[in-house]
């Protein structure tokens, strides 16, 4: 709706403040202005939820940010249960996909090269750039993808950093984009190959190769059978070929970066109608960024599936709560200086926008980072807000699609998974249209609802999962995104 007060748009009859729709006077697009007088220490609410408290009067028409809005602690678990999205319908959608011999479908068939330590990052690279302009016989190959690293050594070989490395590279080893794959180690490294197959359920085989830089003589034989190894990868690769499977078979990784204040309430609402009709087909949406669904956890936990689930998201909430405490900062620290430019103030605010994505559907599970996201429905993954850090655990989680919105101008790609960039406002999209593959920013101008553009995220999604290029794909991004969550210390 409309206030009277010009170009302002209210979200909520609750609200304190309306939202600028393009510049406001000495207000910027995406801010906040102030419905009537907000005294000092008063709750102020955004999306009908708070966001913040005032730190001095403020009057009616008054810009609201940083400089007069806060955030602080308060009870907020007790939300009203969401009704979820129904979970089954009676013409279910379908893509053209690569059947991987487990079942799981991939949306890409790539060949990836993986790194088990920084060590051999270097030869992993040389040995796909040997293979850049030779895979004209094998049309069937999206490409060579190196997955290097900055990890594997100076770490606890049996503490948790080193869990989450071996539980994210094995979740790449076995990634459905990827049709096959070598592992290139150094030899004397912390993270060893054999250790982490085993710990994996990883088998070497006709798809999966595994060699070590010292074992082979150094970097220039290890380039050299490397080459011959991905040579035998490459026809058993190139046979693969798409079918038509059930979108039951889609599993999209839901991010959002460079937020600004129309995120929540634009793209990230659009996606998650998009990801109730992918819910309702049988799919599964990850949800992660748990520092960015701070503040708004309690409209999961409301609609979970089971006490159990609720508990667990409770339980990682409280983890975060604690590790920033250890480590000096606050949970409010999240908003980056670009989403504070945007219009958000709080974490509080942030997170409410944020969670958006999840859209109205079951909270059937809770997972680990890197943990495969094996329940249909929408998943939360225990992830850093950090967008690559985050991705790369949806990935290795399973993740076959990321759908990721953005206001200021993410460029984020993300092989061996295509990722398709939602903006959030035209201004942006016009401006960067060459990386953008949606404009939510339509449902502000009133050329598109949340709904009509929910549907055709979800159209979007069906024909990326089947072949079309995403933006970052036809520009060639997406190699060097691979960023693991590194945790303990680095001795």
């Amino acid at each position: 709706m409309h206030d009277d007060m010009g170009r302002l748009l209210v979200l909520d009859p609750a609200d304190d403040v309306a939202i600028a729709i393009g510049d406001h006077g000495a207000v910027a697009s995406g801010h906040k202005v102030a419905r009537h007088s907000i005294a000092r220490d008063a709750p102020v609410r955004r999306y009908g939820q708070i966001i913040g408290f005032a730190t001095r009067d403020i009057a009616g028409g008054d810009h609201v940010h940083s400089h007069n809005l806060e955030y602080r602690a308060f009870d907020r678990h007790d939300a009203a249960p969401v009704a979820a999205a129904r979970t089954a319908v009676a013409d279910p959608a379908t893509f053209e996909g690569y059947v991987r011999p487990d079942g799981r479908v991939g949306t890409r068939n790539y060949i990836g090269i993986i790194a088990s330590v920084n060590c051999s990052a270097m030869v992993c690279r040389a040995i796909a750039d040997r293979f850049r302009d030779r895979l004209g016989a094998f049309p069937n190959i999206d490409g060579i993808v190196p997955i290097t690293h900055s990890s594997g050594c100076g770490m606890d070989t049996a503490g948790e950093g080193m869990t989450v490395l071996r539980r994210t590279l094995g979740g790449y080893a076995r990634h459905p984009n990827f049709g096959g794959v070598l592992l290139i180690g150094l030899g004397c490294e912390a993270n060893q190959i054999s250790g982490m197959l085993e710990v994996e359920g990883l088998v070497p085989g006709p798809r999966l190769k595994t060699m070590t830089i010292q074992d082979e003589g150094g970097t220039v034989a290890t380039v050299k059978r490397g080459e011959e190894l991905i040579a035998e990868l490459l026809p058993v690769v190139n046979a693969d070929r798409r079918t038509t499977v059930s979108a039951a078979h889609l599993t999209v990784g839901l991010q959002c970066g460079g937020s600004d204040g129309y995120s929540g309430i634009t793209a990230n609402p659009a996606l998650g109608a998009a990801v109730d009709r992918l819910v309702a087909h049988g799919g599964t949406a990850i949800l992660s960024e748990t520092p960015e669904i701070y503040g708004a956890e309690h409209l999961l936990t409301s609609r979970a599936a089971s006490s159990g689930v609720a508990a667990k998201l409770a339980a990682r909430i409280a983890w975060w709560e604690d590790y920033a405490a250890r480590n000096g900062g606050e949970m409010d620290n999240n908003p980056s200086p670009g989403n504070k430019a945007g219009g958000l103030t709080t974490i509080l605010e942030k997170s409410l926008g944020a969670v958006a994505k999840g859209g109205s559907s079951t909270l059937m599970d809770v997972v680990e980072y890197a943990e495969p996201a094996t329940t249909r429905g929408l998943v939360f993954m225990d992830t850093p807000g950090y967008d690559p850090v985050s991705a790369t655990g949806q990935v290795a989680g399973g993740a076959n699609l990321i759908c990721f919105t953005t206001g200021r101008g993410s460029v984020y790609g993300c092989k061996p998974t295509p990722s398709l960039k939602i903006a959030t406002n035209s201004r942006m999209y016009a401006a960067m249209a060459d990386d953008m593959d949606f404009n939510a920013g339509a449902i502000i101008e009133g050329e598109l609802s949340v709904d009509t553009a929910g549907e055709a995220i979800f159209r979007l999604m069906l024909d990326t999962a089947s072949g079309a290029q995403s933006r970052s794909e036809a520009h060639g991004f997406g190699v060097d995104e691979f960023v693991p969550w590194t945790l303990g210390a680095v001795m």
